[in-house]
């Protein structure tokens, strides 16, 4: 405070004008913030990071807008531990620090977002669960601000991202189980608004018809990140007068629930009912039978983020190629017990 002091006195100003135009805020005219600015330089301000970053226009960091509820938090396998990692390692070696920015499910996302953006916090932004109409990308396109998204929209044009491939992932599973025999299967979406779900959701319609099956609306569920949905999805599957015989699964906590379902009902995983899930996670690693998932390294997918992200901001090294990364990061099939032949009990 004593140089922030300091300056307020040579200025002739008060030291929370000072402590404004340092960190950028909007509020402070900009002759006002070019004095600051020039007299910190001249007097070797100790804090002058701040000071040389917004005089250059930049901040060298990349904010990392994710939404958090508490069914995430309090999972065991947060999936943006591992994203954050990737993208740290990346990010430093080119001298940029990553922001997490998370913003609660109460909060609106689109006044989150707009905030940092006025403030010039970031010199890029890397926004997490994008929705099919997301109006957060127009105000990043808008704004000028280099940016890539984690997952497609319908909104803006021509930015880039970097998203699952959920296409290649329904396509391995329901072939997989056309080739057992299955001809009644099910699917559990993502209850939420993010473009995910939807996009797995119409990969599930596609690849059914892509081998002549019928499309049978009542047998997607949408479900959250909790197992005990698991137990509600047995009942709709089996209850019915064509019951399913296969379930691909979005979330694989859900098939705790329905591995404790179908044994309260005398039945087994891939006897009974064959289940494949998306993404492999410590949750079920347990379970018996082994679950069929697939495996995605969360790492390789943060780097890519970054690396598109490198792409976008000038003042990066040389030997990054600049220009718009639009990328599927695909996933391999890692065969267990739980799917198999339709049963012929």
């Amino acid at each position: 405070m004593r140089g922030i002091a300091r300056l307020a006195r040579e200025l002739g100003v008060s030291t929370a004008t000072v402590s404004r135009a340092l960190n950028g805020n909007p509020n402070v005219n900009a002759e006002t913030r070019q004095k600051v600015l020039e007299t910190a330089q001249r007097l070797g301000y100790a804090a002058n990071q701040a000071a040389r970053s917004l005089a250059q226009g930049v901040t060298h960091c990349v904010g990392l807008m994710i939404e958090l509820d508490q069914e995430s938090t309090a999972s065991t396998d947060y999936f943006f531990m591992g994203v954050v990692e990737g993208m740290q390692a990346v990010l430093a070696a080119h001298g940029l620090d990553l922001l997490v920015l998370p913003c609660a499910k109460s909060q609106d996302n689109f006044t989150f977002l707009q905030r940092f953006v006025s403030r010039g916090a970031v010199d890029g932004m890397i926004l997490a669960e994008t929705r099919r109409i997301d109006p957060r990308i127009d105000l990043l396109q808008e704004s000028g601000i280099p940016f890539v998204t984690l997952g497609r929209s319908d909104s803006g044009s021509g930015y880039s991202w970097i998203d699952l491939d959920f296409e290649g992932v329904m396509a391995t599973a329901v072939d997989r189980l056309v080739k057992q025999g299955h001809r009644r299967i099910a699917v559990t979406v993502p209850s939420s608004d993010a473009n995910y779900g939807a996009i797995f959701a119409q990969a599930y319609r596609d690849n059914l018809v892509r081998h002549g099956l019928e499309v049978d609306e009542t047998l997607m569920f949408p479900t959250r990140r909790r197992e005990d949905d698991g137990d509600s999805v047995v009942d709709g599957l089996l209850d019915r007068p064509a019951p399913a015989t296969a379930i691909i699964l979005f979330y694989e906590v859900t098939a705790i629930g329905i591995y404790r379902r179908l044994a309260e009902r005398g039945l087994k995983p891939g006897r009974d009912l064959s289940v494949i899930g998306f993404r492999g996670e410590d949750s079920v690693r347990f379970l018996t039978p082994q679950v069929t998932c697939f495996h995605l390294s969360l790492q390789d997918l943060g780097m890519a983020a970054a690396r598109a992200m490198l792409a976008q901001i000038p003042m990066t090294a040389s030997d990054v190629s600049p220009g718009v990364v639009q990328c599927r990061v695909p996933l391999s099939l890692v065969p267990g017990e739980s799917d198999g032949p339709v049963s012929r009990r």
